[in-house]
């Protein structure tokens, strides 16, 4: 059953009107129906092109946290082969919202983490929504150094509206788990790739997405803070997330522009929860793509690259 999301509402009624045609055409005469069903498939297609050709930063904030969006677990069953999750920071415990380990990926050994927010309640509240504690961030840290004792490259796939904000992750030194992760990705001697899945927020995301390359999909968001979180620095209002949103610059094709992500990765027509095969296989040639682009260069090149990008950022404008 597909969600529609409230700015949707004009394309949910056309296919809807589509769905019934298809259930009258399989009932009776599929011959004097199918002219009809033809034209408002046509009509529902232009419909859903045209609105996401023009979607508002706001808009796209929606679609990024789409619950029918595909998750870090997806992508991990889909691109990855023999995958084998490692648990535990070996400090305080395991952190469920950050998952990662080791397995194939197009015939290399590979390190993958990153953030999972749960296709389904249970599973959300497992994961915690995606907002991980710091010992999922020294978790990250380990998996880092593993990959990186073993010359494997890191692959993160970000998708978090930001670290957990609550007392025990505070008392526990979420600030500094975050700044340790970051600088543990800065310093790495292996290739490193980030995508950004959906929402890339703060810290929570920077912790595992300071990398050679930064790739994000085409309706994802990254931002320093949630666009609800900065209404409410800037106006004390959350409900002018819209205009926090519409003023942030949060979206990938703004985001292009500052240098502070490299590429675009393209979504099915609709947002990547319309066909999330399609949109996996997509971030999966983009990875495969970028990992190629750092085969073979030492650990002093990987790291003067990835210096120089983070240096260069906002030099362009």
């Amino acid at each position: 059953m597909r969600t529609y999301l409230d700015f949707e509402k004009p394309v949910a009624e056309l296919e809807a009107k589509v769905l019934e045609l298809r259930v009258l055409a399989a009932k009776g005469d599929a011959v004097a129906i199918g002219e009809e069903l033809t034209r408002l498939e046509a009509k529902a297609e232009k419909a859903l092109a045209d609105l996401y050709a023009n979607l508002t930063p706001w808009q796209k904030t929606q679609v990024a946290r789409h619950p029918q969006r595909p998750h870090f677990s997806d992508y991990v069953r889909a691109l990855l082969r023999d995958f084998t999750p490692l648990s535990g920071d070996r400090q305080f415990g395991e952190d469920p919202a950050i998952v990662g380990g080791f397995g194939w990926f197009r015939g290399r050994s590979i390190c993958i983490l990153g953030q999972e927010k749960g296709s389904d309640t249970e599973a959300r509240i497992k994961h915690n929504f995606g907002m991980a504690r710091p010992e999922g961030y020294r978790k990250a840290v380990r998996l880092m150094q593993l990959a990186d004792r073993f010359g494997l490259p890191v692959v993160s796939l970000v998708d978090t509206a930001g670290a957990f904000p609550g007392v025990d992750a505070e008392e526990r030194g979420q600030a500094e788990a975050i700044a340790r992760a970051t600088d543990t990705s800065l310093l790495l001697g292996v290739p490193s790739i980030a995508v950004i899945l959906g929402e890339g927020g703060s810290g929570g995301a920077i912790a595992i997405a300071s990398c050679n390359r930064v790739l994000m999909l085409e309706h994802a968001i990254y931002t320093v803070a949630s666009p609800e979180a900065s209404a409410s620095i800037l106006w004390r209002d959350s409900s002018r997330a819209e205009d926090a949103a519409t003023n942030m610059k949060i979206t990938a094709q703004d985001l292009l522009k500052f240098g502070i992500i490299d590429a675009i990765v393209e979504e099915p027509m609709g947002g990547a929860h319309r066909d999330p095969d399609a949109a996996i296989k997509a971030a999966g040639d983009a990875i495969a793509a970028a990992l190629e682009e750092y085969w073979g260069m030492s650990a002093a090149e990987l790291r003067a690259s990835r210096s120089a990008k983070f240096l260069n950022i906002g030099r362009k404008l």
